[in-house]
């Protein structure tokens, strides 16, 4: 799932070799297998970030955004709720760390939540504000890879 703001239509390359080699890494990986931690695959340009973690209630995450990286969050195995909203109207609710190139808001009176199982992605931007590890019906442990792409 893909989704943007028609002003950013041209803004980012969505299928640009960056998005292929990160797509490409998905589908070549025994991804089960990949321990926790980060994996380079081309430097700081383009590196996985596999997690594990068990979910937690919608109130208890925060919504996230970063500056300088794309996410594509990909599902290994388990499920969970992942919030999506534009940051252009959020309240910081934690300044801007710049060494790890993330930043947390407060709760946005609207957001919308999709429900992401094993084999699901999602694609979000610097212009998005999401919100993950959310229970999806009762907490579970997921096993996730994010992809980080450089802007």
């Amino acid at each position: 799932m893909l989704t943007a703001n028609l002003k950013l239509a041209d803004k980012y390359d969505y299928l640009s070799e960056k998005f292929i080699k990160a797509y490409q890494f998905l589908r070549t990986q025994e991804l089960d297998a990949l321990p926790t931690g980060i994996i380079e695959i081309e430097g700081d340009v383009i590196y996985a970030n596999v997690q594990e973690y068990t979910t937690m209630p919608w109130e208890e995450c925060k919504f996230e955004a970063h500056d300088r990286y794309f996410d594509i969050q990909y599902v290994v195995s388990g499920k969970e709720m992942f919030g999506y909203v534009k940051r252009e109207s959020l309240k910081e609710a934690v300044p801007y760390d710049s060494k790890n190139d993330l930043l947390f808001f407060e709760e946005p009176e609207n957001s919308g939540k999709i429900f992401l199982e094993a084999g699901d992605f999602a694609v979000v931007s610097p212009e998005d504000a999401h919100k993950p590890r959310c229970v999806a019906g009762e907490s579970c442990k997921v096993k996730k890879i994010v992809l980080k792409i450089k802007v």
